[in-house]
């Protein structure tokens, strides 16, 4: 391949070559061809005469390095690359130079003939830095490339088209105040988009266009420091520091930008707590409760945070033995306290010198000075009239139980605190859910009996006592007063008899093992009775059966002395046995012992009946067994009663017509025929006034009355005491009268009633077929024959042959 003789060889000689020919149009300045070959090599020999002398050798193929182009051109005409050009091209237009790969024709054209590379759009480096393209020439005769396919690459160069900027910008930090000159603060970094690896359009420095004097910026590591000594932040405490990156080593032309940076002073313990005054003043009246608090004061400190947390206390002994003080961590005050009760009779000053100082503290800052403050609080102590003071907190008193109404149990004694000592009054509070066992007299405060008092009752009394001044008997104090009911010997022992005592009938007289050992119980306290004896009432003839032997430790013996017990011989056996206690003075009681003898199990050691141990393992005793059966009986007693009862209940045959809505009545019987017609006769519906007088039970049949000798009317014609049916009768203002009646009638049950009644109309031109108003229509037939028709038709012929329908006692009433 061949080289142009003004071309750069290396690319750092390209790159001056671009600053100093200024990028000349010329083809043969702006190619950027680099051959290599085997054997390529440049001579250049000077000769003597001037001349220089240039050696060819062979070249074999082309092999392409890289082309350089300009970002952001923005000339009118396409920007020159560099040429392609082989060695077999001989000028004569025969060779055809073809561009591939990346941008190939649409960024980058080359002229096919001459091998000139073209860029015909502005290309942006840090989008693209470099684009991979592919050469190749062809023979246009052969159509046969001369050369191999080589790849070559077009790097875009960079221009200083991006200033600095901070991405995670603006930025928050902070300092601690009296911070030294120098001290670190806060680093910034500013991005440059542009190629850090040419020239110095990524070169960054930094500088600080507000916020000084106070703080500085190293121009090139953007790390913020303090410029200024002992900032304080009680003075100011924000600032705002505006801090700029330039590039091109911030030479002028460069490009800028810049970021706030908001930097706020942290606290130190730099200020000590002040009183704002050093003498205060309180009053507290005498009548302060203990523990309370009295007053507070309060020391200001600048600081915040723990650096402000102060701490109280009082310096002299006298203030510190009578008051305490604590800090309020909400409001930073001390609050005084009272430890003591104040009396205004004894002193009525106190002076409490107190402290404030810091609890935590820098040593680095001691240079400062002493971080406390004191104060002087003079505490003035009111006079208060004060209630009655007891001699003591409480009081414990005895007295025996029985003694006589009205013994002295004890005295209370009160006094007023105050300087003028008022007499004292006393009282014994009451309550209404206890019963007064005791009085007090007001003057002298002595506490007696009001009733005769028993330790095995209530052994302690707990009574609070009530002390008011005279004058002023709104001023009242209470003690609570305790009295114990002593004892004395009035309850004789008692020998527990409940258990029953059971003698097997192989007990033998004089055997080792007692038949039982009987125990006393005493309700005395034990020093009225720590022991107790045993023995068979006196002036009784000595007991052939048993003998009782005295323990000595409040327990007897029962022993046999009988050789053998039979059960069916005596069953039951009472023993009196006499117990006393070694009180005083002596009480005794005598109790009565039974025994049962019994056959007791073998090969067991507890004395269980026989015929008690089938319901001892079942767990129920003979008591238990008889209440369940007594349960038992009572329930099928009742049983009993109940199917007795329900088969001697017999129902009625017929109903009352008042019951007729909730009864139903049925009937087993079988229809009677045309005999079922005389119970509805529509007549009824159609004369109210007939239906109202006759009101007949619907259980009997009505009796009526009828000549059998008469005989029926002519034919067509009507009796003079017949009943005329008016047909064009108004049923509906019938069924509203019915109505009417049944909702004013007071006699009907108070439960509901449902009364139904239906009219199918008139003046159907086919007529009815219904039999029920046939008694009642005009008929043109002669049924007096019917009498002569014999028993069978007897009923037919008392339905048929009457004189007048007036001679009916049918009606019906539809009432449910």
């Amino acid at each position: 391949m061949k080289v142009n003789p003004s071309s750069c060889l290396c690319p750092v000689l390209l790159c001056l070559c671009f600053l100093e020919r200024g990028y000349e149009a010329s083809h043969h300045g702006q190619a950027k061809i680099i051959s290599r070959s085997h054997n390529a090599t440049h001579n250049h020999n000077q000769t003597k005469d001037g001349e220089t002398e240039v050696h060819h050798r062979p070249k074999r193929g082309w092999i392409w390095n890289q082309f350089f182009v300009l970002e952001e051109h923005i000339g009118p005409d396409a920007q020159y690359v560099g040429k392609l050009h082989s060695n077999s091209d001989k000028g004569d237009g025969s060779v055809r130079y073809i561009l591939s790969g990346e941008g190939a024709g649409s960024i980058f054209i080359i002229n096919e003939v001459t091998g000139d590379i073209h860029a015909t759009k502005s290309l942006d480096r840090e989008k693209k830095s470099h684009y991979v393209l592919h050469a190749q020439a062809i023979d246009l005769n052969t159509n046969k490339p001369l050369e191999p396919e080589s790849e070559f690459i077009i790097k875009v160069q960079d221009i200083n088209d991006n200033a600095p900027k901070f991405p995670d910008g603006p930025f928050v930090t902070s300092v601690p105040e009296m911070s030294e000159i120098g001290t670190s603060v806060f680093q910034v970094t500013a991005t440059d988009a542009d190629d850090p690896t040419y020239g110095n359009s990524a070169r960054v420095v930094y500088s600080v266009l507000h916020g000084q004097p106070y703080f500085s910026v190293d121009p090139k590591s953007g790390i913020i420091r303090t410029a200024l000594a002992d900032m304080d932040r009680e003075a100011r405490e924000h600032y705002s520091v505006v801090i700029q990156a330039k590039d091109m080593a911030g030479q002028v032309g460069g490009l800028s930008g810049s970021t706030t940076v908001n930097i706020t002073l942290t606290d130190v313990n730099d200020n000590p707590p002040k009183f704002p005054q050093k003498n205060y003043q309180v009053f507290v009246p005498e009548s302060a409760q203990v523990g309370k608090p009295v007053g507070k004061i309060k020391a200001n400190d600048e600081d915040i945070g723990i650096n402000a947390e102060i701490k109280y206390s009082i310096l002299n002994p006298e203030g510190a033995g009578m008051f305490s003080i604590s800090t309020d961590k909400d409001t930073r005050e001390g609050v005084i306290t009272l430890r003591k009760v104040l009396n205004y009779e004894k002193k009525k000053h106190y002076s409490l010198h107190i402290a404030a100082e810091n609890t935590h503290l820098d040593p680095h800052l001691s240079y400062l000075g002493s971080f406390k403050d004191d104060a002087t609080l003079k505490i003035t102590v009111g006079d208060v009239d004060e209630p009655p003071v007891f001699s003591m907190d409480y009081y414990i008193m005895e007295v025996y139980e029985n003694a006589k109404v009205g013994t002295e149990v004890g005295a209370v004694t009160a006094r007023d605190p105050d300087s003028k000592n008022s007499p004292v009054r006393y009282f014994i509070e009451r309550r209404e859910d206890k019963e007064v066992y005791f009085d007090i007299e007001s003057i002298s405060g002595v506490i007696r009996t009001t009733q005769l008092l028993d330790r095995e009752d209530t052994p302690w009394h707990n009574i609070t006592v009530m002390a008011t001044e005279e004058d002023n008997p709104s001023l009242q104090s209470h003690v609570p007063v305790t009295v114990q009911v002593l004892d004395v010997n009035d309850n004789p022992p008692m020998i527990n008899t409940e258990d029953e005592i059971i003698i097997c009938e192989s007990t033998r007289a004089g055997q080792a093992s007692p038949i039982t050992t009987i125990t006393a119980v005493d309700k005395d306290d034990f020093a009225n009775g720590k022991g107790f004896s045993f023995s068979f009432p006196g002036g009784v003839p000595a007991n052939p059966n048993f003998t009782i032997k005295d323990n000595e430790d409040s327990t007897a013996s029962i022993i046999a002395r009988r050789r053998r017990f039979h059960r069916l011989t005596q069953e039951l056996y009472e023993l009196p046995v006499v117990v006393w206690d070694d009180g005083e003075p002596v009480l005794s009681s005598t109790s009565t012992l039974v025994l049962r003898v019994c056959s007791c199990q073998r090969g067991t050691r507890l004395k269980i009946c026989q015929g008690e141990a089938f319901l001892s393992s079942a767990g129920l005793s003979t008591g238990a067994l008889i209440a369940i059966l007594l349960c038992v009986l009572i329930l099928l007693a009742i049983v009993i009663l109940f199917i007795t009862l329900r088969r001697s209940k017999k129902e009625p045959l017929i109903i009352s017509e008042e019951d007729i809505r909730e009864n139903v009545v049925t009937y087993d019987d079988e229809g009677g025929g045309e005999e079922d017609t005389e119970a509805f006769d529509i007549i009824a519906l159609r004369n109210p006034a007939a239906a109202e007088e006759l009101k007949f039970r619907r259980d009997v049949r009505p009796e009526c009355i009828r000549p059998r000798s008469s005989r029926r009317p002519a034919r067509g014609h009507h009796s003079p005491s017949s009943l005329d049916i008016d047909e064009e009768m108004d049923i509906g203002e019938f069924i509203k009268q019915r109505v009417a009646e049944a909702d004013q009638d007071t006699s009907v049950p108070p439960y509901d009633s449902l009364q139904t009644y239906a009219y199918e109309g008139q003046g159907s031109p086919a007529g009815s077929i219904s039999s029920l108003g046939s008694t009642g229509a005009h008929s043109e037939l002669d049924y007096n024959s019917m009498d002569d028709w014999g028993p069978k038709f007897e009923k037919i012929a008392e339905l048929y042959g009457e004189e007048t329908l007036s001679d009916y006692c049918a009606a019906v009433t539809l009432q449910l």
